[in-house]
C-alpha cells in the first residue's frame, strides 16, 4: 500500500522524532558533561526563563496594548483567588472549597495559589501592588505547605477519587509554581521544593518508581505529554537534567504516527496516519484531549527553545505538529465552531463550540512563529481564516499566554498573508481510524458519529454526558454555513433534544436510566467484581463502551464518499448476556438497522434497511432534528406523491397521509433551511419494504435544564422550539427499508425539481439497492455509482459486482476514464476484489496493492486491504 502525501508528512518526522528519544534516554542515565553538551545550568535556565514567559509574558509582550485586557484578566483573578482566600472557613484554603474529602477542591485550591503566583511575575507598563510583592508570593508559599502538611502529604489519606488530580492536575499547578517562586523559596522556605517533587513522585502511582510507565494505560496520549512536560518543569526547578532528559524522551513518543497493527508499548492513544485521534485507547477525542495535546506540544516546542535537548529535531517535531493541525484539526472546524463528533463527554458542557477553537487558534499562533516560508503563511492564513468565517468574535484574552496574543495580533495586521483555509472548500475527510466521518460544502458541513469494536459508542464519565447512549449510532449533526452555531448545536442541543431522538439514530422506544440514577453514585461501584472508579471494567462496560459490530467505514473517491454501519450493541450487553457481569449491573440492548450513506455535493442519501427491533419493541428512526429560539417562525412545508401539500398542523407537524416526495425546514429567524427528500426504499423482503415510509413531523417547545446532561452545569433552564423528522415503527412491526435524502440550504423551488424521484425516477439520484447485503445510489448528473456491501458473498449494484463487504465508489469522467475507491469497512478483510462490467479497462494509475485485470464480460479489480484500516485504495482505469 502506497503512502500518501498526508501519511508522510505524519509518520517520517515522527520517526526521526522517536531516534531521538534513544540516545535521551541514555543521557538521562549518564549525565554527560562532555564537549559538545551544553552546560545543564543554563539549558535549566532557559528553560525557566521560556516558562515564566509562556505564563506570565514578557516586558516586551506585556508593553503592547494589545495584551492589557488580558493583564488585566490575570490581576482581576488573582484578586478573586486572594479574596477567596481571605475568606476561608474551617476546613478550606479558599472559601466554598471544603478539603479533605474532595479531590477536586484540592486540585482548584492549588489552579488558585498558581494564579496569585502567576500574578506576581507578570511583567507590565502600570505599577501594581501584586507584581513583585514578596508578602503575597511568601503567602502562596505558606498555603502551599499547609495543604501539603494537611492534605496532601500523607500518601495514605491521598488519591481518592479521581486518578487524574492526583497524577497530574495537581502537579500542574504545583510545578508552575515552583517554576513561578523559585527564588523566593530558595530563601523563604528551602526544602519545600523537594518535598513536593518526593509526594508528586509518589502520587504517580500507575508509573514505575515514580516516574512514568510507558507501558501503563495512563501513561498515553495527553495524559503522557501533560505528565512530561510537569516532570520537565520540575527538572529545571531542582537541576535534574536526568528528571528533564528523561521527560523529554518519554514525551517524544507521544508524536509517533500510531500504527493500530504494531503499536508501541501497547498504546493505540494519538494522531493516525488518517488525522484521527483516539484517547482512552478507543475515543474520538479530537476536540477535547486532542486539543490539549496540541497546545502541550507547542508548547514543548516553546519550552524547549534555546535549550540542545531536542535543537536537531525542533523541526521534526513543529512538522508533525502541523500535520496534526492540517489534517486532524482544520476539517472538524467548521466557521469557527469544532464539531461535536470528537469531543467525547466535552458535549455536554456549557462552553464548547467557539471556545474549542479559541485553544488551537493559539497553538497555530504560536506554532507560526515557528515555521517557516509558505508553512508559516498557511498557518498565518488559517488564523485569518478561522477570524473571518467564525460566527463567535474570538476573544484572546481566553490564550494562556500573552506573548500569544500579541503574535495574534501581529498576523490579524499582516496584511501580506491572504486569510486562507488549510483545506479545500469542498472536501471529504474519512476519519476510519476513529469511525468518524466530515463532508464539506462551501454552504454546509455534514459530521457523522460511527462506532464499532474498535471504537467507543460514546464516553460518559464524571457525571458529564449522562445520556449518551446512541451517539455513536450514525448521528450526524448538518452545520449550515453563516449560522451562529451555539443556537444550532452545542449544549443546547443535547439539553433539549431527545436523547432517543438524535439526527440520524434508530433507537427503541424506551426509557433508559443515567448512571448516577441507577447506582446512586457517578459510576458503577462493585470493587469485588473489579469496578472502581478507574478500573479497566469501567472503562470498558460503562465510561466509554465499544460496540459489538464490525462493520462501520467507508469510502473516499476525491470530495465524494460512502460510508457503511451496522447497528450493534454495545460492549456491556453483550457481557451481560453472556453472564459476564453482576446482576445488579443494567445494560440495554438496541435496536436492528444497516445504515448508508452517500455524500455528494447538493444532497447527502441515507438509506436503512432491516430497521426494526429483534425483541419486538417499537422503534423510532430519527432522520433530522434541529432546534430554533423559542420566539423563532419555524415551518415545514412539502409535496405528497398524490400532488397534494404538506398538510401539518401547527408550524408543520403531523404524521404524513401517505406517501411522501419532499419536506422542508425553515427556520426565519436563522434564515436557514434543510430538504428532505423521500426516495423509493429499493428494500426486498430480507430488508423490508421497499416502499415510501410515512414520516411524522413534531414541533415542540422544550424547556429543560443544562443540568440533565452534566451534574455540575448550572441549573439553567434553556427553552428552544425543536424540530424532529421521523420513522415510526409500533410494537411488533415488520422490519422495513426506507430512503432519503438530506439538502442543505434548500430552497421550495430546488426541492420540487426533484419530485418523482425513485427507483425509475426522472432526476439524477437512484437508489439501486437498498438491502441488508447491498445499499447503493447512483448520481446521473455526477456520473458517479456509490456502494455498500454488508455481509460474505457476491453483490451486485449497478454494473458492480462485489466480493464481501466493502465500499466503493465508481465515477465516469466525459472522457471515459473511470476512477474508483474501494476500502474495507470491517478492516478485517486481506483482500476485496470487485468486477466492473462492461468493455475492459485497462490501469492508468493505480495505488500498491490495486491490481487490475481482463475477465469475461468486464474488468476485475483486487485491492489488497491487509493492514490498511479502512483507508481508500484508487484506481484509474481507461
Amino acid at each position: 500500500m502506497p503512502l500518501s502525501r498526508r501519511t508522510l508528512l505524519t509518520t517520517l518526522p515522527a520517526s526521526a522524532l522517536l531516534a531521538v528519544a534513544a540516545p535521551l534516554r541514555a543521557r538521562a542515565t549518564t549525565r554527560p558533561t562532555t564537549t559538545g553538551v551544553a552546560d545543564p545550568g543554563a539549558n535549566h535556565a532557559a528553560l525557566l526563563t521560556n516558562t515564566v514567559a509562556i505564563f506570565a509574558g514578557t516586558a516586551e509582550s506585556n508593553a503592547r496594548p494589545e495584551t492589557a485586557a488580558k493583564l488585566a484578566a490575570l490581576t482581576s483573578t488573582a484578586r478573586a483567588r486572594l479574596a477567596g482566600l481571605d475568606g476561608a472557613g474551617p476546613g478550606e484554603l479558599f472559601k466554598g472549597l471544603p478539603l479533605g474529602t474532595s479531590d477536586a477542591n484540592l486540585n482548584t485550591s492549588y489552579q488558585y495559589l498558581y494564579e496569585i503566583a502567576l500574578a506576581t511575575r507578570a511583567p507590565g507598563p502600570a505599577s501594581s501592588d501584586l507584581r513583585d510583592n514578596v508578602d503575597l508570593r511568601r503567602r502562596v508559599i505558606d498555603a502551599l505547605a499547609r495543604l501539603h502538611d494537611t492534605y496532601y502529604g500523607d500518601q495514605s489519606k491521598g488519591y481518592y477519587g479521581n486518578w487524574f488530580n492526583w497524577e497530574i492536575g495537581i502537579s500542574a499547578s504545583v510545578s508552575k509554581t515552583l517554576v513561578l517562586l523559585k527564588e523566593e523559596l530558595a530563601t523563604y522556605r528551602p526544602g519545600l521544593t523537594a518535598t513536593y517533587l518526593a509526594s508528586m513522585d509518589a502520587y504517580l502511582r500507575n508509573g514505575k518508581d515514580g516516574d512514568v510507565d510507558l507501558d501503563s494505560r495512563f501513561h498515553t496520549g495527553a495524559n503522557l505529554a501533560d505528565i512530561t512536560t510537569n516532570r520537565i518543569l520540575q527538572g529545571a526547578v531542582t537541576g535534574d537534567d536526568a528528571r528533564v532528559v528523561k521527560a523529554v524522551a518519554d514525551q517524544l513518543t507521544v508524536y509517533a504516527t500510531v500504527d493500530p497493527y504494531n503499536p508501541r508499548h501497547g498504546v493505540t492513544d494519538g494522531f493516525y496516519a488518517d488525522g484521527s485521534f483516539i484517547q482512552h485507547d478507543s475515543v474520538a477525542y479530537t476536540g477535547s484531549y486532542g486539543k490539549v495535546l496540541l497546545t502541550r506540544a507547542v508548547q514543548t516546542v516553546k519550552i524547549l527553545e534555546g535549550t540542545d535537548y531536542i535543537d536537531t529535531a525542533t523541526a521534526d517535531l513543529v512538522a508533525v505538529v502541523r500535520g496534526w493541525v492540517a489534517d486532524g484539526f482544520a476539517p472538524l472546524v467548521f466557521e469557527g465552531w469544532m464539531m461535536e463528533i470528537v469531543k467525547g463527554r466535552g458535549v455536554s458542557r456549557t462552553a464548547t463550540g467557539y471556545t474549542d477553537v479559541a485553544v488551537v487558534v493559539e497553538a497555530v499562533v504560536d506554532l507560526s512563529g515557528h515555521s517557516t516560508g509558505p508553512d508559516a503563511t498557511a498557518l498565518k492564513g488559517y488564523v485569518k481564516f478561522v477570524r473571518q468565517t467564525s460566527k463567535a468574535a474570538l476573544d484572546p484574552v481566553v490564550f494562556v499566554s500573552p506573548v500569544s496574543v500579541a503574535r495574534y495580533a501581529d498576523i490579524l495586521a499582516d496584511t501580506s498573508v491572504p486569510a486562507a483555509d488549510l483545506g479545500d472548500a469542498a472536501s471529504h475527510t474519512a476519519f476510519n481510524a476513529m469511525d468518524k466521518t466530515v463532508h464539506r460544502r462551501p454552504g454546509y458541513a455534514f459530521a457523522l458519529a460511527r462506532s464499532s469494536n474498535r471504537i467507543s459508542k460514546y464516553e460518559y464519565m464524571s457525571g458529564e454526558n449522562l445520556m449518551p447512549w446512541f451517539q455513536g449510532d450514525g448521528a450526524h449533526h448538518l452545520y449550515l454555513a453563516g449560522q451562529d452555531q451555539t443556537l444550532a448545536f452545542g449544549i443546547d442541543h443535547y439539553t433539549t433534544v431527545s436523547p432517543y431522538r438524535l439526527p440520524g439514530v434508530t433507537a427503541p422506544v424506551e426509557t433508559r436510566r443515567t448512571i448516577p440514577e441507577l447506582y446512586g453514585t457517578a459510576w458503577y461501584d462493585n470493587p469485588e467484581r473489579g469496578f472502581t472508579s478507574s478500573s479497566e471494567s469501567q472503562n470498558t462496560y460503562v465510561y466509554f463502551p465499544r460496540g459489538t459490530n464490525t462493520l462501520s467505514g467507508g469510502a473516499r473517491l476525491g470530495t465524494y464518499g460512502a460510508v457503511g454501519l451496522v447497528l450493534g450493541d454495545d460492549a456491556a450487553y453483550a457481557a451481560k448476556q453472556a453472564g459476564e457481569l453482576p446482576d445488579d449491573f443494567v445494560a440495554y440492548r438496541n435496536a436492528a438497522a444497516t445504515k448508508s450513506w452517500f455524500m455528494f455535493d447538493d444532497e447527502i442519501v441515507v438509506l436503512a434497511a432491516g430497521v426494526g427491533d429483534p425483541a419486538g419493541r417499537a422503534v423510532t428512526t430519527t432522520l433530522d432534528s434541529r432546534i430554533a429560539a423559542a420566539s423563532d417562525t419555524v415551518t415545514v412545508t412539502g409535496r405528497l406523491r398524490d400532488g397534494s401539500d404538506w398538510p401539518g398542523g401547527d408550524g408543520g407537524s403531523g404524521t404524513a397521509p401517505g406517501p411522501v416526495d419532499w419536506l422542508r425546514y425553515a427556520d426565519a429567524g436563522q434564515e436557514v433551511s434543510v430538504g428532505y427528500v423521500f426516495l423509493d426504499g429499493g428494500g426486498d423482503r430480507d430488508g423490508g419494504g421497499g416502499g415510501v415510509p410515512r414520516p411524522t413531523v413534531t414541533l415542540d417547545t422544550v424547556t429543560r435544564s443544562r443540568r440533565v446532561v452534566r451534574t455540575s452545569n448550572p441549573d439553567t433552564p434553556v427553552t428552544k422550539r425543536v424540530f424532529s423528522l421521523s420513522v415510526d415503527q409500533p410494537t411488533g412491526a415488520r422490519r422495513l427499508s426506507m430512503a432519503h435524502a438530506l439538502v442543505p440550504n434548500a430552497t421550495e423551488r430546488q426541492l420540487a425539481a426533484y419530485e418523482g424521484y425513485g427507483r425509475y425516477g426522472r432526476g439524477p439520484l437512484t437508489v439501486v439497492a437498498n438491502t441488508t447485503r447491498v445499499q447503493a445510489v447512483e448520481h446521473r448528473g455526477l456520473s458517479l455509482l456509490a456502494a455498500n456491501t454488508f455481509t460474505p458473498g457476491t453483490h451486485h449494484a449497478g454494473r458492480l459486482t462485489i466480493d464481501g463487504a466493502a465500499s466503493v465508489l465508481v465515477r465516469t469522467s466525459r472522457d471515459g476514464t473511470v476512477s474508483l475507491a474501494v476500502s474495507d469497512p470491517t478492516t478485517e478483510r486481506g483482500t476485496v476484489s470487485l468486477t466492473l462490467r462492461g468493455r475492459w479497462l485497462s490501469a492508468v494509475a493505480t495505488d500498491d496493492g490495486v491490481r487490475v485485470r481482463r475477465v469475461l464480460g468486464g474488468t476485475r479489480i483486487d485491492v489488497d486491504t491487509h493492514q490498511a484500516h479502512g483507508s481508500s485504495l484508487t484506481a484509474r482505469l481507461r
